[in-house]
């Protein structure tokens, strides 16, 4: 019977071209053929499907194709034939459809706006291509306009408008000055996407006249420009010199300062917007936000994460771009602008839509008269495309009818074709974002054989390998290949031959007798053809005397043979390589025609040499390593690996043990340590050396143990220090008598696999251990305790039997005993298995649960009866789940959990329960097999235990003596809540915490006013909840007191007398009469006197650790330029009022600006100050005041 092979998966339909020849587009045919064969027609080239081109060049719309006769081409324009013979100012290239409309010779591109389609028709069929929409691009002039000057206050934000005429394609944006320099572009100036030039804050430096908009068009080659925008920048300093010139020196000026501002976002508005975006397109989202400092914009996916390796972000971050979009990318993006003072965020909403995409595109079908196939067209998209058919480039539905068709969906059947039914069929798919079309032919052909394999092709292959000798053929219908050898020779055919289905002949296992003369006969219902190649069959290249293991000394000369032995008709090559590279460049490397010598051998020549041998058809090779050792001191010693021993002699044989004797090799100046004895079975495994025992190197005789029936031959080799020798021949072969088995099978077991059947198994023994022919097994059983009478088997060449139809898991003995020919081995050793186990039947009873706290519980069962286990019990299993929260009413998902107890445990542990809940729990018993029937769901709750902590604490709306706390009930009340504990106390500047306070408050409350506070104070404030049985955890939160404006505007005063000479002067004296007062005291301590010194400090008080005073005259004012309001400036002092220079940084002896305190998005206080420290000159205040005594301390020191 002949064997084949299916070279193709598809094998119905694809008659023509060797069923791999699925489409001409694809595969292309032999040319010869393409030129009698007839082809209905195929597009090759056209021009896109939005094709937008310059008004100034002539218009080039392709429309190529192939076909057989080849194609005539025609035209439609808007759906109408377009008859450029009408038309002087069009024209077709020869042999093409090609159209060119001359524009430069006085033709007008926007006459030739439209939708053009091109069809290639022959005898055959006709194919159409895409719309093509032919639109001439566009460079308008931008609109005239009045541009007014931008004045802008410093931290301000601002947004220049570009707004570029509407060009086709859309212009390349930019913006540069008048000098054609790019302008700098940062986090704060930045253009957007829609061309606009965004500041997130203006800085003086920003001022000029020259910001312009470019819009440049690629196709025109045109660059368009913007009129110049003015942009005036006033900074405060300028506003108060202004303010300064025109007020007296009496009266009460200032100018506000640059206030920062939290982000806002500038483009996109509003909270939230909306996007689509087409699969595989780019996705740009972007986000421009104002503010001062500069806020930093941050992008996250809500509900996922961005995806990786398609994610980039441009503009300094303002811009997310992910490439190859797909459906999965729709979602919900929030950008997140953020500075200092706080952030803003815009989520936009993203949804991905798809223009239709292939899923499997029509392919061109090849049929024979009367077979049968089918046309699939499936595309996808968002939304779902719809799919039409036109059969040459007509409606399906009026086309001319074809019996041999039919259209169901996305399918064309075609059955039983003819000649008449060869047609280009169109599949088109189409959704609101746009089309797919596709041209495929379903060609009839009617042709006798054809062989396409050139004749008396020459194969050459080696001896014992594969031989594949090809007929590669071509008919309509599929010819039938046979294959003769020789001339007049019969029909291939037996196991000994392959015939692929694309015709080619596979002989497995050539010989030097498969040379000769093979002949392929092609033949269908419309003729016949053959052709001859020759096959020749080449010995095998071999080394016959291969490289071997050299230990040669430094500065030696070795040599390694490579002889081979090749096929007198080819011409091999030999290549040397050292550790698997090319020989170093050395003149030291002597390649010879059978050898590699190395002359004068140094370290670096240690390695493995490789002797490679190629020819035109195989590849064999050998390798060989190389030891480089020391030179001895002379005379110099040659250290060698040992020859192999010699005349090896079997003596004093018997049945189950043999003397062994041998002369050792000579042991190369390196003393043999010992000898390995193998043995070879040549009745079981020939050409299998095995080891027998090893001896020391003195002792060369041995007496070995023998195993019956077995053919032994034995081998020496001998071990010393450089390694070991080659083996010795091998001694002649001594076959031991037969016997009875020695031993019984190993690891004999009985385990059911089934509830009614009993698997015995064991280790079969190896050859050797089989003592004798016939090896055979007999495996013996019986009930336990209930049979009296083994049951017996004898079976050969197996390690298992099946016993059937046993009651479910009850014990068996079992036992396994070898036998051959000549007996049966020892009586085996009796093992218990068990036959196999079932589901148990019964589930635990008395089930009990003692809760023993709020998260601990006790269960009790009681164990089932052995019997109902039916089974090995492993343990029992308890499911429990908690039902409901008794402090929520709410049900959520039953998670169970599964707590397992081996063995025959009745009590165990439920560990980690949740208070204040109810729970059910069930029981059940564990075999090999699996679970029995669950116990009845039992009911427990758990008591109340102590809450969680409080879900948040918000501290909000700081005034002078008041601050308003909110917060949120527990995630786990574990309970009923009872009250809420909130303590706190204040921390002066040492972080030094005060006394603290302690406030009970009603479980139904979710707010606090505190009063009475001290202003410009922080506070530690500690917050828990209560159950009956105890508190939970606390959180902590901190928060301030805003300052008092009265001692803030004191404080502005100061800073105007710090500046004054008077003072500094009046401070060096001060500190100079308090350094002599120092010295004097600690002459008169020395001096053994007593001195007053709470007096002196009484009297000569230290202006840096005076009281600060509300009516101290000292302190200047301050006036606002807006409101002129009073504010008073001050700092946060400990409880005794007085200034200390080792203050912590919250204080505001050393910001002139006063204190700006900020707040979170939820309201709690940052406690953040702002603005520069006093020992700069104020902003908008230059009063020639004396400066503060309070600051001239604090920087003197």
């Amino acid at each position: 019977m002949m064997k084949k092979k299916s070279l193709c998966a598809s094998r119905a339909s694809l008659v023509l071209f060797l069923c791999q020849m699925i489409s001409s587009l694809d595969v292309p045919l032999d040319s010869k053929l393409l030129e009698e064969l007839s082809q209905p027609p195929t597009i090759t080239q056209q021009s896109p499907k939005d094709y937008i081109v310059d008004p100034r060049e002539n218009i080039v719309i392709q429309c190529e194709a192939k076909g057989k006769p080849p194609p005539s081409f025609s035209w439609t324009r808007n759906g109408t034939h377009f008859d450029i013979d009408k038309d002087a100012q069009v024209t077709m290239k020869p042999n093409s459809g090609t159209l060119v409309i001359n524009i430069m010779n006085g033709g007008k591109a926007e006459a030739y706006e439209g939708v053009y389609q091109c069809t290639a028709r022959n005898e055959r069929g006709a194919a159409i291509s895409n719309n093509i929409v032919i639109r001439p691009s566009r460079s308008p002039l931008w609109t005239k306009e009045k541009l007014e000057p931008n004045h802008v206050r410093e931290g301000d934000s601002l947004v220049l408008h570009c707004r570029p005429p509407v060009g086709l394609p859309p212009p390349i944006i930019f913006w540069m000055d008048n000098a054609f320099q790019r302008l700098p572009q940062s986090e704060r100036v930045s253009q957007g996407l829609n061309g606009d030039l965004y500041f997130s804050n203006v800085q003086p430096e920003d001022t000029r006249e020259d910001y312009i908009c470019y819009a440049r068009f690629n196709h025109t080659q045109t660059i368009q420009q913007k009129q110049p925008i003015s942009v005036k920048v006033f900074s405060m300093d300028s506003l108060n010199d202004t303010i300064a010139a025109n007020l007296s020196d009496t009266d009460i000026y200032g100018a506000k300062p640059v206030t920062e501002r939290q982000p806002v976002l500038l483009t996109p508005t509003g909270s939230t917007s909306t996007k689509v975006e087409l699969r595989g397109n780019v996705l740009l989202l972007e986000c421009i936000a104002a503010g001062l400092p500069t806020p930093v914009i941050r992008w996250i996916k809500e509900g996922g994460e961005l995806p990786a390796n398609r994610t980039f972000f441009e503009n300094f971050k303002k811009t997310l771009k992910i490439t190859d979009v797909s459906e999965a990318d729709s979602g919900n993006y929030k950008c997140i602008a953020r500075n200092t003072l706080g952030s803003a965020h815009h989520v936009i909403s993203v949804t991905v839509k798809a223009a239709p995409y292939w899923i499997t595109a029509p392919r061109n079908l090849v049929l024979s008269p009367g077979e049968h196939g089918n046309l699939i067209c499936r595309a996808n998209g968002n939304p779902k495309p719809d799919i039409s058919w036109l059969a040459n480039g007509v409606p399906i539905a009026i086309a001319p009818e074809d019996p041999s068709r039919k259209v169901d969906g996305d399918t064309i059947i075609f059955s039983h074709v003819q000649e008449r039914s060869s047609a280009v069929y169109q599949c088109n798919a189409s959704n609101e974002y746009g089309y797919l079309l596709a041209n495929a032919f379903v060609n009839v052909l009617a042709e006798p054989p054809r062989i396409l394999t050139p004749a008396n092709k020459l194969y050459q292959v080696i001896a014992d390998s594969p031989a594949l000798l090809d007929c590669a053929y071509f008919g309509s219908p599929k010819p039938e290949i046979e294959w003769f050898k020789g001339v007049k020779g019969s029909i291939l055919r037996g196991n000994e031959y392959v015939f692929h289905d694309n015709g080619t002949l596979e002989i497995p296992v050539a010989q030097k007798d498969s040379t000769g003369t093979y002949t392929c006969v092609a033949r269908n219902e419309l003729g016949k053809t053959q052709n001859e190649v020759q096959l020749e069959v080449k010995d095998p290249t071999m080394i016959i005397k291969q490289p071997e293991y050299k230990v040669i000394q430094r500065y030696g000369q070795v040599s390694f043979e490579c002889i081979i032995k090749h096929d007198s008709t080819l011409s091999p090559t030999v290549i040397w390589l050292k550790d698997n590279d090319e020989l170093p460049d050395d003149e030291r490397f002597l390649v010879g025609k059978d050898n590699l010598t190395i002359m004068n051998v140094t370290d670096k020549d240690d390695g493995t040499y490789t002797c490679i041998v190629n020819t035109t058809l195989d590849s064999v090779s050998a390798s060989a390593v190389l030891t480089v050792v020391a030179a001895p001191p002379t005379p110099a010693i040659i250290y060698a690996r040992p020859n192999p021993p010699f005349d090896l002699e079997l003596t004093g044989q018997l049945e189950r043990s043999i003397e062994l004797s041998w002369i050792p090799g000579d042991e190369n100046n390196s003393p043999i340590t010992s000898f390995v004895i193998e043995y070879e079975d040549g009745l079981h495994e020939p050409g299998v050396w095995h080891y027998q025992t090893e001896v020391p190197g003195t002792q060369t005789t041995v007496q070995l143990k023998l195993s019956p029936y077995v053919n032994y031959s034995f081998r020496v080799i001998a071990v010393n220090e450089i390694g070991r020798s080659q083996p010795s021949e091998p001694s002649e072969q001594y076959l031991t008598k037969s016997a009875s088995p020695d031993e019984n099978p190993s690891n004999v077991q009985g385990i059911g696999s089934e509830p009614d059947n009993l698997v015995i198994t064991w280790e079969s023994l190896k050859g050797f251990q089989s003592n004798g022919p016939g090896l055979q097994y007999k495996v013996s059983w019986r009930q336990k305790d209930v049979d009296d009478e083994w049951t017996s088997v004898i079976v050969a060449n197996v390690s298992k039997y099946i016993v059937s139809g046993t009651p479910t898991f009850v014990p068996y003995e079992i036992k396994v005993q070898a036998l051959n020919d000549l007996g049966y081995a020892p009586e085996p050793s009796v093992v218990i298995g068990h036959s196999g186990e079932d589901l148990p039947m019964v589930a635990p009873g008395n089930v009990q649960v003692f809760v023993i706290n709020s998260t601990l519980a006790k269960v009790h069962w009681d164990p089932v009866p052995l019997k109902t286990v039916r089974g090995h019990l492993q343990g029992y299993k308890v499911y429990y789940w908690k039902v409901q929260s008794l402090s929520r009413r709410s049900r959520r998902h039953v998670e169970k959990k599964i707590l397992t107890f081996r063995g025959n445990k009745t009590v165990g542990m439920l560990p980690g329960l949740e208070p204040y809940s109810s729970y059910k729990l069930n029981v059940r018993v564990v075999n090999g097999k699996g679970e029995g029937p669950a116990s009845p769901d039992k009911l427990f709750r758990t008591p109340e235990g102590v809450p969680g902590s409080p879900s948040f604490l918000k501290i909000t709306n700081p005034t002078l003596d008041s601050l308003t706390l909110e917060w949120g009930s527990p995630t786990h009340p574990n309970g009923v809540l009872t009250s809420y504990i909130l303590k706190f106390q204040p921390i002066n500047n040492t972080h030094e915490l005060g006394p603290l306070v302690e406030i009970r408050i009603p479980a139904n409350e979710s707010s606090l006013i505190l009063k009475n506070l001290n202003y410009s104070t922080r506070y530690k404030f500690y917050f828990n909840a209560q159950t009956s049985v105890g508190s939970g955890n606390q959180i902590t939160e901190e928060a301030v007191t805003i300052m008092d404006e009265g001692k803030m505007a004191m404080a502005s005063r100061q800073v105007d007398i710090a500046t004054q000479g008077w003072f500094i002067g009046l401070m060096c004296a001060v500190a100079l009469l308090i350094l002599i007062l120092l010295i004097v005291c600690f002459i008169r301590r020395n001096k053994g006197g007593k001195y007053p010194v709470k007096e002196k400090e009484d009297a000569h008080a230290d202006p840096e650790i005076q009281p600060m005073k509300e009516d101290d005259g000292t302190f200047g004012e301050y006036s606002d330029a807006e409101d002129h309001k009073p504010l008073k400036k001050g700092s946060r002092t400990p409880s005794d009022r007085t200034v200390k220079k080792e203050d912590s940084d919250d204080s505001l002896v050393d910001y002139g600006e006063g204190v700006n305190g900020q707040f979170n998005e939820d309201g709690s206080f940052i406690g953040q100050y702002s603005g520069k420290k006093e020992k700069e000159p104020a902003e908008g205040n230059e009063s020639s005041e004396a400066p503060s005594p309070v600051n001239a301390m604090n920087s003197f020191v």
